[in-house]
């Protein structure tokens, strides 16, 4: 083979191994971001699924206390 070939193949040889460990990376922040998202989606719905649910500031001074099953929102 001439060796314009040899180096053409061995520069796309390089770009694919280039461009897969970008891809890896990119898989493994995605999925480190996915496992954060689901956490905090649990950490959602155990909230949501109490029975009480505090003010904005994490206590029960701040806007009180809502009963989720009776208590409406004040826009209704």
């Amino acid at each position: 083979m001439p060796d314009a070939r040899i180096e053409k193949i061995e520069e796309r040889v390089a770009w694919l191994e280039h461009h897969v460990t970008q891809q890896d990376k990119a898989m493994l922040e995605m999925s480190k971001r996915l496992d954060r998202l689901q956490a905090e989606l649990l950490r959602q719905r155990e909230r949501a699924g109490s029975d009480r649910i505090t003010g904005f500031d994490g206590e029960a001074g701040g806007r009180g206390e809502l009963d989720a099953a009776t208590d409406r929102p004040p826009h209704y």
